[in-house]
């Protein structure tokens, strides 16, 4: 027994030694204390999407992309495929048992080692070896003594990396919900602008008319009926324009979920009065908790060192028990006979001696992807801080933006009324007319698109705080 041990020691001493040295790198896992010079730790990420999106109509779409969204459906799929993983790894460091027969005839050749020596036996020694039967049925078992928990270690690498399937397919989730729902206001924002499109053509035409019987009175040329004419023409292209948008952005919404083109159905309140309510961040430290790609960046980075673990037990040596127990025999009917019976154990003890290369090659690879992991990690937490960052002066600026630009509507909508009067009694010109006319026009538009922005970015920042998958 003593020998035994010093030959594993030898052995152990042998293989370790020549195990190259490789430099880790450790995650940096520290963030800003806050955000901005508010230090309140209330989350709007902690609410569920339905308490943070409350309109009924964006909550039914929403309900059917998570039932029908493929890109969805393909995450729980591959989660499926890690769960099986972990249940292969589990198996490697149990013991194998298996059952099994052998059924077989040999005919030696003459003048091998067997057919003399059955040729010796023979009584007629002029005729060759006959045929041997061989028939065997038994148990065999092998197992693979985890020593070095190398197959322990794969085990929980495989482990980790199933729940880092799961963190990936939340992302989806919150992706995906913040997908529908910035459509969704982009498709309600659409509304508001053909019907404010729609609105200025009749208001259009009515100016069209109106320089008509001007010209008959002559008090206007061609010129004049021919810029009004062709600034409607331009305003019901605009309305075809954002005809076409609405059929995009509606197919977008079927698309993420997972249904054909159909008429979407949404609110019809007015767009502008939809609230944008306060946004609560809470603090940088909470996104390692509430952001699915941080928590799956730090799963995937925790699986790496294991595999570097699983890579460098590879230079030790395996230890295997094998056994097996059963009947042999050269006939059928004396096969399960007390005299047939034959059983065998033996340990097997293999380490890698010369040309290690692919053994270092992979125990180096592990160690690269571990580095990977922790740059990819620190990465994935630097981003979701900037977006954070970014969302929040977005909200600030656009807030300002709409009222601004909601002071500017409303002093233009007036505009157009005097316009047209100071026009009717020959006191401003036509080119007066069709400039106040555009500018309401597109001031009006560039509210609803700064709405929009506002809400966008509502969604937006719900998502980098790592709110929408629960």
């Amino acid at each position: 027994m003593k020998y035994k041990f010093y030959l594993l020691f030898a052995m152990v001493s042998f293989t370790a030694c020549k195990i190259p040295a490789l430099i880790s790198k450790q995650e940096n896992k520290t963030v800003p204390e806050y955000y901005t010079t508010a230090k309140d730790s209330t989350n709007i990420a902690n609410l569920k999407w339905r308490q943070y999106f409350t309109d009924p109509f964006l909550i039914a779409i929403i309900d059917t992309a998570l039932k029908n969204n493929q890109e969805l459906n393909i995450a729980l799929r591959e989660i499926e495929i890690d769960k099986n993983e972990i249940q292969a790894r589990k198996g490697e460091y149990l013991p194998f048992v298996n059952i099994g027969g052998v059924a077989a005839f040999e005919k030696t050749g003459k003048y091998t080692f067997d057919g003399l020596s059955e040729e010796d036996l023979n009584a007629n020694p002029e005729k060759g070896p006959k045929h041997v039967g061989d028939f065997r049925a038994g148990v065999y078992a092998s197992w693979e003594l985890d020593v070095w928990k190398k197959l322990r270690n794969a085990k929980k690498s495989a482990a980790i990396k199933y729940f880092s399937t799961i963190e990936g397919r939340n992302f989806i989730v919150t992706n995906v919900i913040a997908e529908i729902s910035s459509a969704y206001y982009e498709l309600l924002a659409l509304d508001n602008l053909l019907a404010i499109v729609q609105q200025n053509i009749e208001l259009q035409q009515n100016a069209l008319r109106m320089v008509k019987l001007e010209k008959e009175a002559a008090k206007v040329s061609q010129l004049a009926v021919n810029r009004f004419d062709a600034q409607l023409l331009h305003t019901q292209n605009l309305q075809f324009d954002i005809q076409q948008q609405i059929v995009e952005t509606e197919n977008k919404i079927n698309f993420l979920s997972g249904r054909y083109a159909s008429h979407v159905a949404r609110t019809t309140a007015s767009f502008n009065d939809i609230p944008v309510e306060m946004v609560q961040t809470g603090i940088p430290s909470q996104l390692l908790l509430n952001r699915p790609d941080i928590r799956q960046a730090e799963l995937i980075l925790a699986a790496s060192k294991l595999d570097v673990q699983v890579a460098r037990a590879n230079f030790y040596p395996s230890f295997k028990l094998n056994a097996s127990s059963g009947f042999t025999a050269f006939n059928p009917s004396f096969v399960f006979r007390p005299e047939s019976m034959l059983y065998s154990f033996a340990g097997d003890a293999i380490a890698p001696l010369i040309n290690k290369n692919g053994i270092k090659a992979a125990y180096k690879n592990a160690n690269e992807k571990q580095i990977i992991a922790a740059y990819q990690y620190e990465r994935t937490i630097l981003s979701a801080f900037t977006e954070v960052v970014n969302h929040l002066s977005l909200i600030d600026n656009y807030k300002k933006s709409y009222d601004t630009k909601s002071k500017e509507v409303e002093i233009l909508t007036q505009s157009v009324d005097i316009s047209n009067k100071l026009f009717i009694s020959s006191k401003a010109d036509y080119i007066e007319v069709l400039l106040t006319q555009r500018e309401a026009l597109d001031s009006r538009i560039e509210l609803i698109e700064t709405k929009l922005k506002q809400l966008q970015t509502k969604v937006n920042i719900y998502r980098s705080l790592g709110g929408g998958w629960n």
